[in-house]
């Protein structure tokens, strides 16, 4: 930590590194708050979310009040609905009487939100962040940033930081030396599609919503090149997400705060045991998958189509042709060998430990596990003395539950992270937003054992 006198026009009440849905919700929910002064880094040039799947007829999972501030302000100038109104569309979302909206029209929504917000800067890569200390003794952190249109390294100082870079795909080791245009991970399927047209097999892994969009997509495409189609998963069947009224109660603020409470140990076995509560596949896009594979069969005509499950890829081979595939069926404790020209891995996200926080990393505090430690209001534990923060943006599913990665507590946390920051309630938060207890009810007396 370096000793440093920054002036108060140098300094920011908040920095936030990435503009993903969420960071980007933070930049709306505090255009109205004229005390924060803030601004918002993000290294691509636009904001683009997840423009690898954004695949002709996909939709969120979630309704369209999990937009970037609904759930804190319905009087935003940055609702979905007020998206609608800027473009003329309100009556053709009245007729069209769905609650889930096209992901590309979310996606669309966000440009045109990050376009209107001055503190949203694109093509601005942070480099490092380093805390530093003031003559006061309290603490500040130092960011600097390369500024992709200038060419050129700037520095920048916040009293606090939030942390929304979301996750990475997450790539099974056994093909992590074979990545490339014909071994992808579904993030970047819409830019590798093509090849799929001149291959003789195609084989998609995993068993979540990102594959099941890719199999469909890619069994269309099946249909009129007339390769061979495999889609495996190590799972015990394709089943559908959770997705009851009760069920979705554990995306509420009432679940996070019970599951905070918990001892670390019961928390992470609680999400080995929570899998379809946000993996799994919705039901509508199994209907459909099903409907499509029906109509393909009519006449009795069979499909080199083969879904398989209970089935994993232990092992691959490059050959002249391909890829050899080594499977193993967990039921029937079988090994078998495939072949595939192009290999699509749905196999999900995890969290990224980012590079600009390698000088930091002594300064924060982890778990056994190399976890982020972090409080209940979303600020990492650290080591750094004064009031400055660090926040983290979907880093906290060990923490705080399932919810972390949903769009429907996106602006709840936002709204805890700002009255966090100003110390008074620009958002109110409400205590009770579900029917079911997670606890016992507060009047009841644990009986002791």
């Amino acid at each position: 930590m370096k000793d440093s006198t920054i002036t108060s026009n140098d300094l920011y009440d908040i920095i936030g590194i990435g503009l993903g849905p969420f960071n980007l919700g933070l930049a709306a929910l505090l255009d109205s708050v004229s005390e924060v002064k803030s601004v918002f880094l993000e290294k691509k040039k636009a904001f683009n979310w997840h423009p690898g799947m954004l695949i002709d007829g996909t939709t969120l999972q979630v309704p369209f009040f999990a937009d970037l501030v609904s759930m804190a302000d319905v009087r935003s100038d940055y609702s979905f609905l007020r998206y609608l109104e800027a473009h003329n569309r309100l009556y053709h979302f009245y007729f069209l009487e769905k609650f889930h909206i096209p992901r590309k029209e979310y996606n669309h929504y966000c440009q045109w939100v990050s376009e209107q917000l001055t503190t949203c800067r694109f093509g601005m890569d942070v480099q490092s962040i380093v805390p530093v200390q003031l003559g006061t003794g309290d603490s500040i952190y130092e960011v600097t940033v390369w500024n992709d249109a200038l060419q050129h390294t700037e520095t920048m100082f916040t009293k606090h930081l939030v942390l929304g870079i979301g996750s990475v795909p997450s790539v099974p080791e056994v093909f992590q030396e074979m990545i490339g245009k014909t071994v992808f991970h579904s993030a970047d399927y819409l830019s590798n599609k093509e090849t799929c047209a001149n291959a003789e097999s195609v084989a998609v892994i995993g068993s979540g919503q990102s594959a099941a969009e890719v199999f469909l997509d890619v069994a269309k495409e099946q249909e009129n090149q007339g390769f061979s189609l495999q889609w495996y998963t190590r799972s015990k069947g394709f089943f559908p997400m959770e997705y009851s009224k009760l069920g979705l109660e554990y995306f509420s603020p009432d679940y996070t705060r019970f599951f905070y409470q918990l001892p670390q140990e019961k928390k992470d076995q609680l999400l080995k045991e929570q899998d379809l509560l946000y993996k799994g596949i919705s039901s509508e896009t199994i209907a459909d998958i099903y409907d499509y594979l029906y109509e393909r069969s009519v006449g009795n005509e069979e499909p080199d189509i083969c879904l398989q499950a209970m089935t994993e890829i232990v092992g691959i081979e490059k050959n002249e042709t391909g890829f050899e595939l080594h499977g193993y069926h967990r039921i029937k404790d079988e090994h078998f060998v495939d072949k595939a020209d192009i290999i699509i891995l749905g196999t999900g996200y995890k969290p990224a430990f980012p590079g600009f926080l390698s000088k930091m990393k002594e300064w924060i505090a982890w778990d056994e596990y190399d976890r982020y430690k972090v409080k209940e209001d979303y600020r990492l534990e650290t080591y750094v003395e004064g009031p400055g923060e660090i926040f983290v943006q979907n880093g906290e599913m060990h923490t705080h539950g399932v919810g972390a990665p949903d769009l429907g507590l996106g602006a709840h946390r936002n709204a805890i992270i700002i009255n966090t920051i100003t110390g008074r309630d620009v958002y109110p938060v409400q205590s009770k937003n579900v029917f079911q207890t997670f606890g016992t009810k507060a009047e009841t007396i644990p009986v002791p054992i």
